[in-house]
């Protein structure tokens, strides 16, 4: 048996910087990952139903049902795009279980970093060459490079354009999600029609070497779809507030295109406080270092 974690990813930072003649905006971003994040177990699969190479899929966790339509997850995608490498004699079949355990469609990366959790599961057990996996990633979606390390990177172009993020000191992570799933494309369709302005990349430091220096240079950043998401979600605000009131919180800002949320701390205790609080309010919410 394999088991693979898919860490929450968050944006600490997410500037729009242009856009593509497909569509597709170009960012600049400072991607780290959370200790939360979904499992995915493999098991061979030994059913008379199954076929070499077969990947079957069930899903469990508290968030499962947000992935009703099981046949089209992208683990399944990711799958069907790995079996073209798999040499032959390494053929068994796998069971996968994907235990959710982040909310789905929530900024935070969740159906990207299974996607590469299955890659390096997949990889693996069919003895796949490593350097045909950045390429199955590009193909499954943006986000899905920046899984497969699951390490903080810079991202740029359309996300799929890594390089190493500067050194920084650890800290701790609160995320919350008030339990409302957000539309990528609407939020850009927003920012676009009443943000739009594109922005110069930043000039990153060879390093942060401690946390003061990390706050003070993320202050003069921002989340360009933080904005649009709360004229959609008016909830994002008040979850925002009760984050940056937490003792401790020396941060808080939305990831991605939302809902979720995170609240950057130095102490854990104080972040692991400021969890309950947010949970008493019906909220998701999770604690933990970051991945730094």
């Amino acid at each position: 048996m394999k088991r693979e974690k898919a860490h929450a990813k968050i944006n600490l930072y997410l500037h729009i910087t242009g856009r593509r003649d497909d569509g597709y905006h170009l960012l600049d971003s400072l991607a780290i990952f959370a200790a939360s994040g979904d499992a995915l177990t493999a098991t061979t699969a030994h059913s008379h139903d199954t076929q070499p190479g077969d990947v079957t899929l069930e899903i469990d966790g508290p968030f499962a049902d947000g992935l009703a339509d099981c046949d089209d997850n992208l683990i399944l995608r990711a799958a069907r795009r790995i079996e073209r490498f798999r040499p032959s004699g390494s053929a068994s079949a796998l069971h996968l279980t994907l235990t959710k355990n982040l909310p789905v469609a929530s900024g935070i990366g969740g159906g990207s970093a299974d996607a590469a959790a299955a890659l390096r599961i997949m990889a693996a057990h069919w003895d796949v060459d490593e350097a045909r996996i950045p390429a199955i990633a590009r193909e499954l979606g943006a986000d899905v490079p920046v899984c497969l390390a699951q390490r903080p990177a810079r991202m740029r172009g359309i996300g799929e354009d890594l390089s190493a993020a500067p050194a920084m000191p650890p800290f701790h992570l609160l995320l919350v999600n008030p339990g409302i799933a957000v539309s990528t494309p609407a939020i850009f369709t927003s920012w676009k029609a009443h943000h739009g302005r594109f922005r110069r990349e930043m000039e990153l430091p060879p390093a942060w070497p401690d946390l003061d220096a990390l706050i003070s240079f993320l202050n003069i950043t921002t989340n360009d779809l933080q904005g649009p998401a709360q004229s959609y979600y008016p909830i994002i605000g008040q979850v925002l507030t009760l984050i940056a009131s937490s003792p401790g919180c020396r941060m808080a800002r939305m990831s991605g295109s939302g809902a979720t949320c995170f609240g950057i701390f130095a102490d854990a205790e104080e972040a692991a406080q400021a969890s309950q609080k947010c949970r008493a309010k019906g909220w998701w919410a999770e604690a933990g270092p970051a991945l730094t």
